[in-house]
């Protein structure tokens, strides 16, 4: 059954493509998960607005967690979303336990978003001249998620 969908890309170029497209669903299921963490726990005067901007990280990293998941199912890859294959192999730190203070919740956003652009942007270098398709995936990624990584970035500032 390892073979029950055959890709159009050549082998070498299949590998780079799903060994990225498995590290970026790692990682963005990773992420949606922080983000909704940060999301129960948050607290400080600029809950309300940190707090529905959570919601939007979540719904990010979940849409493109599907998109990046049927790329590689596409490609004759199966993704692998399981617990255990996320906690090994996010680039992600962990969130404190507890109530977090929105500034702190803020900066865990800030460094999971970045550690997630800056594998997003590895990927989409190696995977450009291998699969364009994927490529375009990274890059629509990319954007969007270094559009909320300024805006928590701006949340931060006194």
């Amino acid at each position: 059954m390892s073979n029950a969908v055959k890709s159009t890309l050549p082998e070498r170029d299949l590998k780079t493509v799903g060994e990225a497209l498995q590290g970026t669903l790692v990682d963005l299921v990773d992420l949606s998960l922080v983000a909704k963490q940060i999301h129960w726990n948050i607290v400080g005067p600029r809950f309300r607005s940190i707090h529905l901007q959570l919601d939007e990280v979540v719904d990010i990293a979940r849409q493109y967690s599907d998109t990046v998941a049927e790329r590689a199912s596409a490609l004759g890859v199966p993704p692998d979303g399981r617990a255990s294959t996320v906690a090994a192999g996010s680039a992600i730190g962990t969130v404190k336990e507890g109530w977090l203070q929105d500034s702190v919740a803020v900066g865990t956003m800030v460094a999971a978003l970045s550690s997630t652009i800056g594998r997003a942007r590895e990927r989409m270098g190696a995977v450009g001249k291998a699969d364009p398709v994927t490529e375009d995936v990274f890059i629509q990624l990319t954007g969007d998620l270094e559009k909320q990584h300024w805006m928590f970035q701006a949340e931060n500032q006194n």
